[in-house]
């Protein structure tokens, strides 16, 4: 393939997004060769919406599990060796820092959504707050790389990496905007939104991740980045001073998954969080029946982009017919996202079933859903099983600080996961 044929593969997956399996393992199949000393040279670099040769753009399909992080090393490995792939396997990894930090700090996540519903309701109360709020979101503060950003993504769902740093930095400390609800605009609308990697990305920028380390705004770094597609930004914050909190609560141990009962008859539960059941270790247990829920519209209190809407309910209903065909089961349901638990009851009493088995879903509104429904699940006689991926548990323990404490432990997780 042409560097000009992947430029125009990468154009068409921004435009599309096809949320097949089958197009992310071909978007996979199409970047490995780049992955290795071509991606560290150039990942940095955003060339623009139409042009993403120099990335992955495989995160909207690792987010939900379409392909998973060992399909996406695997055919890394199988191409370059680990040192030279290393940026791009590190690339991997933070995804599954961000989870495991949070879920030792499940307060970080609550905070948040308590912040974010006093913010909300506060560009009701205050017209100021209200006006750069609005000028923000729709593009129109006057600088024109942050308001090109703030329409590519509600126009593709999508923005470079870099670009998302260099939005939240100036939304932060030159907007001087609440954080909580710059982090609440990217969830609403980026395909790829993660609760703990959008949700702790936006607390790095502003200095309160790794304390006292932000992240800030050059117009130099921006112009060089950007093949001088802005060129003259001005008026951007000279420095960035840390926001403040009132200091968290210790970590908290990792919550225990389910371990896969010897028998019992279940009822698979497929949500946006991991949509490859076919993968799921389900051991002794018979399946019987599988059901669909998306809860995209639960991550926030204000409207979700309803290309977001669309590409998570498309990725678990795909996830549905897979595990029909794997199972030999019956075509499966999808459930509504209002008051879901009496209708999975209802399917799980017509297969005589007395499991609800998914995938483990680490904090954010579908593992929220499912505490709220365990209760309810236990008082129809319905066992609820999470299964938790051994990637997870190989990664997620060593999250307890910055990144550099994984990092030092992926050769070991490799070989644990027999790449």
């Amino acid at each position: 393939m042409t560097q000009l044929d992947l430029i125009s593969d990468t154009a068409d997956t921004i435009r599309s997004w096809d949320p097949a399996r089958e197009a992310a393992l071909e978007r996979l199949r199409r970047f490995v060769p780049s992955s290795g000393r071509t991606y560290a040279d150039t990942r940095n670099h955003d060339f623009g919406p139409d042009n993403r040769s120099n990335i992955s753009a495989l995160s909207p399909w690792i987010r939900h599990r379409v392909i998973l992080e060992e399909e996406v090393l695997a055919a890394t490995l199988n191409r370059f060796s680990a040192s030279t792939a290393e940026k791009f396997i590190q690339e991997v990894f933070w995804r599954g820092y961000f989870k495991g930090w949070l879920e030792q700090r499940p307060d970080v996540w609550i905070r948040y959504r308590t912040a974010l519903a006093h913010q909300i309701a506060a560009l009701d109360a205050n017209s100021g707050l209200r006006k750069a709020y609005c000028e923000a979101v729709e593009g129109r503060t006057g600088i024109a790389c942050f308001d090109a950003w703030a329409k590519e993504l509600t126009e593709t769902g999508y923005l470079h990496n870099h670009a998302r740093m260099w939005f939240a930095s100036i939304w932060i400390f030159t907007l001087r905007l609440p954080w909580e609800l710059g982090a609440d605009f990217f969830y609403r609308h980026l395909l790829d939104g993660d609760p703990a990697s959008n949700t702790l990305s936006w607390r790095w920028v502003g200095g309160l991740h790794t304390k006292g380390k932000t992240y800030l705004a050059i117009p130099d770094n921006i112009a060089r980045y950007t093949g001088g597609r802005f060129r003259d930004t001005h008026g951007l914050a000279r420095a960035a001073e840390p926001l403040d909190e009132p200091p968290l609560g210790g970590r908290v141990p990792i919550p225990a998954a389910s371990a896969p009962p010897r028998s019992g008859r279940c009822v698979l539960l497929i949500t946006e969080e991991d949509t490859h059941p076919e993968s799921w270790e389900t051991g002794g247990l018979t399946v019987v029946a599988a059901a669909g829920l998306s809860l995209a519209a639960h991550r926030s209190p204000l409207p979700v982009s309803p290309a977001v809407e669309r590409f998570s309910s498309a990725v678990v209903n795909q996830g549905l017919a897979r595990s029909a065909r794997h199972f030999g089961l019956d075509p499966g349901i999808v459930l509504p996202a209002e008051n879901w638990t009496g209708a999975l009851a209802a399917l799980a009493q017509a297969a005589d079933a007395n499991m609800i088995a998914t995938a483990y879903a680490p904090a954010g509104p579908v593992g929220d859903a499912l505490r709220a429904a365990a209760a309810d699940l236990a008082a129809a006689g319905l066992m609820l099983i999470q299964f938790r991926r051994p990637y997870d548990d190989l990664v997620w323990p060593h999250a307890t600080a910055g990144f550099f404490k994984v990092k030092a432990k992926i050769p070991q997780i490799l070989e644990r996961l027999g790449l």
